[in-house]
């Protein structure tokens, strides 16, 4: 009934086929990242026909979720893609982004004389994939090839949906990515509803996050610190989800006077991008985040934000001697804006760098966290006298005990499959659910999964 042709036995690359009734249905179609040794399998085959594929739902628009659908579309698929209207508008721009970044690549290997690889997709056809969704709603039946879906919210990121898919008397569960509930930007995810089976993410299965309070109160902390000390505190995010998330509790230490009021520069195309999304969907967010639209405000937009749209008005920020708050991508510092201004800044023992989301091992991130006192940024070696702060607990995941909660609205009877998540996490969660009473397993993989390929969820 399902298999799994990405997303088991790893945080990445979700793909799942559901075989019910006849139907063929393929829940989300996304990019394998986090190693080069999982980013090679991005182009090899799917391990099933596009061309017999009735329908894709998507549960959300991340990339490891979404991103390999032009090239599903390229090699055959012909159906409708399901998927909440803010995952399709965030995946025109996470895809279109996909496209920019491999054309830049093989123009930079062109230019150093480098083998180029033919890209596995173009701007065609993301625009043929674009044109091929159709909405869906939360808490509204649809039918999808013959099943019928019912949209549930995730609590993960705008758009982000669990799938209730029935078909005669079966009831299967795609859980997606299950929303941290002790976060403060997003609704909480309701349980899971009763089901015959569920395929279930497991990317915390193995542990919980601090408290948010305690998080909170080491970001404001780290804040003042910089701020006192007048130099630059850089913040290499991602694009979705993670840089919203800052700005919002940044504008809310703001009202509280916890912090300064520093200029807050979003250094991010991306994400200027996806704030207009934000923007056209005030209805994803929680109570709290709806209210203060209500009032005619941005939640989302400290009091001197400022979002920069050229190459000029980034350089200008390194120009500039203020104290201020750089938000800039890629979130693991593998490229993008962020690595400009930690070449400029790094040597100033002023600067503060604070990390929010994982960073890998042997990349640039993990070796500012371990203290390493030079560091090669864009092919130059820099000194490193910055301070760096990592701040744990604001993953878009629910962690352990949330995991388990949710899935025990499955009901005893259910048989939970476990997928998204590390061998270790996996494991872990499923002594949790045995514990709990429920039956569960890890579900296989139908592609071999490489060793050593975490990533972060933001992606």
């Amino acid at each position: 009934m399902i298999r799994s042709f990405g997303g088991a036995g790893t945080v990445t690359g979700s793909c799942h086929l559901i075989e019910l009734g006849g139907s063929r249905v393929l829940v989300d179609c996304g990019l394998f990242q986090g190693s080069e040794a999982l980013a090679r399998l991005n182009d090899d085959p799917f391990g099933f026909d596009p061309a017999e594929v009735d329908a894709v739902v998507l549960t959300h628009a991340h990339l490891d979720h979404s991103g390999r659908l032009p090239l599903l579309v390229r090699r055959g698929f012909r159906g409708p893609v399901h998927a909440l209207p803010a995952t399709r508008d965030l995946c025109e721009h996470l895809l279109a982004d996909t496209v920019k970044l491999r054309h830049e690549d093989a123009e930079r290997d062109r230019r150093k004389g480098r083998p180029v690889a033919e890209a596995p997709f173009g701007a065609e056809d993301v625009a043929e994939a674009l044109g091929r969704f159709r909405p869906l709603a939360y808490g509204r039946p649809a039918e999808v090839a013959g099943l019928v879906v019912t949209p549930r919210v995730a609590g993960h990121i705008p758009g982000s949906a669990s799938l209730l898919m029935a078909h005669g008397g079966t009831r299967l569960v795609c859980s997606g990515d299950i929303g941290n509930a002790r976060k403060d930007v997003m609704p909480d995810p309701p349980p899971c509803p009763p089901a015959d089976l569920v395929l279930m993410e497991s990317t915390y299965g193995d542990r919980d996050h601090r408290p948010f309070p305690e998080t909170l109160a080491e970001l404001a902390h780290v804040i003042r610190e910089g701020a006192a000390r007048g130099g630059k505190i850089l913040i290499p995010s991602f694009a979705l989800e993670r840089t919203q998330d800052v700005l919002y509790h940044i504008a809310r230490m703001e009202e509280a006077h916890e912090v300064p009021v520093l200029p807050v520069y979003v250094d991010s195309p991306l994400a200027t991008r996806i704030e207009q999304v934000y923007q056209a969907f005030p209805e994803e967010f929680s109570d709290d985040v709806r209210v203060i639209y209500r009032r005619g405000r941005d939640p989302f937009r400290p009091k001197r934000l400022i979002y920069t749209r050229t190459v000029d008005e980034s350089k200008a920020i390194n120009a500039s001697r203020e104290a201020a708050i750089v938000i800039a991508g890629s979130g693991m510092l593998s490229g993008g804006r962020i690595l400009h201004h930690l070449r400029a800044h790094l040597p100033d023992p002023d600067t503060t760098v604070v990390i929010v989301g994982y960073q890998p091992r042997g990349g640039l991130g993990r070796r500012l966290v371990e203290g390493d006192p030079v560091v090669r940024v864009m092919g130059r070696e820099v000194d490193h006298r910055a301070r760096v702060a990592t701040i744990g607990g604001l993953s878009a995941h629910a962690g352990r005990s949330e995991l388990i909660d949710w899935a025990r609205g499955a009901g005893a009877g259910a048989e939970v499959r476990l997928a998204h998540g590390e061998q270790a996490a996996l494991e872990a969660l499923r002594e949790g659910l045995t514990a709990a009473g429920l039956r569960a397993r890890v579900q296989p993989s139908e592609v071999p999964i490489p060793a050593g390929g975490r990533h972060d969820e933001g992606e």
